[in-house]
């Protein structure tokens, strides 16, 4: 594996904050497909296998903390009366969703946007306030350009299928069983999930700073460039290069932050909150560290994220600048009694999230076709962002190279 860095695991990146590991990128990957935990069975890190403490989550709007309906997939409502309850839209946003289950089928023609196919069902409320902060926060994105067919298959299925959206999620969700039945959603290592990159670093032969310039600089049989489109499209040219660079991506800070206990006015009941893009704030959302971990000590870890397509505001602001302006949006969210954090940890991820726009699947199908023959793409500009999918990618990649096809 040659890698131009100086350390292999790219945004996956494990460091220290007030003495306790913290991860600078991603903390979890999806449980309830197996490739990433396989993969860390595999490598003998099962035991380490940690699920977060809570799953409880808010979404910060309309001026208050407000925890996030039960019921949703994928932040799609799948049934209103819990929805009214949080007060995250408005009572008439909730009358508005309610006309979904009377309103005329629509007809799909293509892929289309979250936010045309939800708000057309939903309402602009339920879009802006509710599927856009955990969609788009996935992301980076926004609901007007990401494609539902990408980002969310089981919405798009549903809507497709059924006249009412709300009735087929619901519908959906009862042949996969009651919410929170088979296990936990989300799985990280205890230490880090640096350790994962470092066990993998140990089965093979990685060259660090070593950066390719031309494919026609290495001999081999195959090559697999697990490396931003951007970068892959430097790499192979030709018309394969101009599909990979029309995929757009959105850079993205993280922010973590240390406290005195006595700094919150209580214990923190949930593992973060959610921020829609229509409130303006500068953060988009905030890990309750401490508390979605269930990690003891004497600091009280947070960490928030800031940045999405359209937003570069966090990236240009200075570290310091950038520390007081999360502070006082957390201090305004959860009531913090501080002046200021104790110790902070700023990392920054310029062109880190591929933007999964309408035709997305359509353009990866092209790129693939494009490619050399010896050559293959794996990673999240393609089919899935998630650690978990950068890993169903890797072995698709390897089966294909062994004359496998995957299934």
């Amino acid at each position: 594996m040659y890698e131009a860095g100086d350390r292999a695991g790219g945004k996956i990146a494990t460091t220290s904050l007030a003495g306790v590991a913290v991860e600078a990128g991603p903390d979890t990957f999806l449980a309830r497909v197996p490739w990433a935990a396989d993969l860390c069975r595999s490598l003998g890190l099962g035991e380490n296998l940690v699920a977060p403490a809570t799953g409880k989550a808010y979404v910060w709007t309309r001026g208050a903390l407000r925890p996030l309906p039960e019921g949703t997939s994928l932040g799609v409502p799948c049934r209103l009366a819990p929805l009214a309850r949080t007060g995250i839209v408005s009572p008439w946003g909730v009358a508005r969703a309610a006309l979904d289950v009377v309103l005329p089928r629509t007809r799909p023609t293509g892929d289309r946007s979250v936010r045309e196919v939800v708000g057309r069902r939903f309402g602009p409320e339920v879009t802006a306030r509710l599927v856009e902060p955990l969609l788009g926060g996935i992301h980076a994105g926004r609901a007007d350009r990401l494609s539902l067919a990408s980002v969310a298959p089981q919405v798009a299925e549903a809507a497709a299928s059924h006249r009412s959206l709300l009735l087929g999620l619901r519908q959906a969700a009862g042949r996969v069983g009651p919410a929170g039945s088979g296990g936990p959603v989300f799985l990280g290592l205890r230490g880090g999930l640096q350790r994962l990159v470092d066990r993998l670093a140990e089965e093979v032969d990685v060259r660090l700073n070593a950066r390719v310039d031309a494919l026609g600089d290495i001999e081999a049989e195959h090559v697999v460039l697990a490396v931003p489109a951007f970068t892959a499209a430097r790499l192979v040219g030709g018309e394969a290069a101009a599909e990979l660079e029309g995929v757009e991506y959105a850079s993205v800070v993280t922010v973590s932050l240390a406290y005195r206990p006595e700094a919150l006015p209580g214990p923190l009941d949930g593992s973060g909150f959610l921020v829609p893009r229509v409130d303006g704030r500068l953060i988009t959302a905030c890990t309750w560290t401490t508390a979605k971990w269930g990690l003891a000590g004497d600091s009280v870890l947070l960490r928030a994220s800031a940045g999405r397509i359209g937003d570069d505001r966090a990236m240009r602001m200075t570290d310091a600048a950038l520390v007081a302006s999360v502070h006082g949006e957390l201090a305004a969210a959860m009531g913090l009694r501080s002046a200021g954090p104790d110790e902070s940890l700023v990392t920054r991820w310029p062109r880190s999230f591929p933007q999964y726009d309408v035709g997305h699947e359509d353009r990866v199908r092209r790129i693939e076709r494009l490619l050399p023959p010896h050559v293959q793409v794996a990673g999240a500009a393609y089919r899935g962002v998630g650690i978990a999918a950068c890993v169903r990618q890797a072995e698709h990649a390897a089966r294909r190279i062994a004359g496998d096809p995957p299934p």
